[in-house]
C-alpha cells in the first residue's frame, strides 16, 4: 500500500452508512496517467484507491472520507453514490484506449483489497458492484473482461450457478424488467422503453453475461437476471 493523497474529496453525510463498492477501470493510457488526474484539484474526480497492473495498491483518500468517484449513480433506491460507497479504480485501457484482460496478480491485489474493505464496512455481496451497473448510460467499466466469477469465489461479490434456460424459453419483459429492479438496476419507468432499456440490459449483460453483450433481451438474459434476482430477494 503506497500513500498518494488526493486533494479531491470532502465529508460524508452523517446520515448514510457506507454500503456500496464500487469498482472501475482508470479507461486512461497510463495508471500514472490516472493517478495525476485523480489528484489534480482541477479534475474534481478521485477515489479511494488505484490498484495498477503490477498489483500496486495506492491510497488517494481515506475510506472515511468521501471521494468523488460515482458521479450521476442509482443503486437500489439510492442517488448520488458517493457519500456512501469507497471506490476503487484498477488501471486499464478501457475501451477507449485498447481495453485487455486484466493480469492475474492485479486481480489478486483487488481480491485482498477488497477483502480489507468489506471487513471495515457493512457491504453486503449485493452491493459490490460496476460502475456500468450504476450509471450504465454514462459507463461500461470494469467492463465484459474483468472477473467477476473469480472475485466471488474469493468471497468479493456475486457470482450464482447460472443453467442453461430451455431450448424453447420465451421472455416476459415485465418479468424481466421487475428482476432487473430487484437486484438494484435504474431503469427506465417502463418496460418497453426501447434504447433505455436496452441499455440497461447491456450494463446487466457487461457484468452477468460478457459473451454477449448485445442488449436484447434473450431467453439466457432472462434466465440469469431471475437467478440473480432470486438470489438478492433472498439476502433481503
Amino acid at each position: 500500500m503506497r500513500d498518494r493523497p488526493s486533494p479531491n474529496h470532502d465529508e460524508r453525510p452523517a446520515d448514510e452508512p457506507v454500503d456500496i463498492l464500487v469498482l472501475h477501470y482508470t479507461g486512461m493510457q497510463s495508471g500514472a496517467a490516472a493517478i495525476e488526474r485523480l489528484c489534480d484539484p482541477a479534475s474534481r474526480v478521485s477515489s479511494h484507491y488505484v490498484v495498477e497492473e503490477d498489483g500496486t495498491v495506492w491510497r488517494l483518500v481515506a475510506e472515511e472520507r468521501r471521494a468523488w468517484h460515482a458521479g450521476i449513480s442509482f443503486w437500489r433506491g439510492h442517488h448520488g453514490l458517493n457519500g456512501r460507497s469507497v471506490g476503487v479504480e484498477i488501471v486499464n485501457p478501457g475501451h477507449e484506449w485498447g481495453y485487455r484482460p486484466f493480469p492475474s496478480v492485479q486481480m489478486a491485489a483487488v481480491r485482498d483489497l477488497c477483502a480489507g474493505i468489506l471487513a471495515r464496512h457493512p457491504i453486503p455481496a449485493r452491493n459490490v458492484v460496476a460502475h456500468s451497473d450504476i450509471a450504465p448510460d454514462r459507463k461500461q467499466d470494469p467492463g465484459e473482461l474483468f472477473d467477476w466469477p473469480g472475485l466471488a469465489a474469493g468471497g468479493i461479490g456475486l457470482w450464482p450457478d447460472f443453467p442453461s434456460p430451455a431450448r424453447d424459453a420465451g421472455v416476459d419483459h415485465g418479468t424481466l424488467w421487475a428482476d432487473l429492479a430487484a437486484i438494484g438496476y435504474p431503469l427506465p419507468t417502463e418496460p418497453e422503453a426501447g434504447e433505455a432499456f436496452a441499455t440497461v440490459l447491456r450494463a446487466f449483460q457487461r457484468r452477468w453475461r460478457p459473451q454477449a453483450v448485445t442488449g436484447l433481451a434473450d431467453a439466457e438474459t432472462a434466465l440469469r437476471a431471475s437467478v440473480l434476482a432470486s438470489t438478492v430477494r433472498g439476502m433481503a
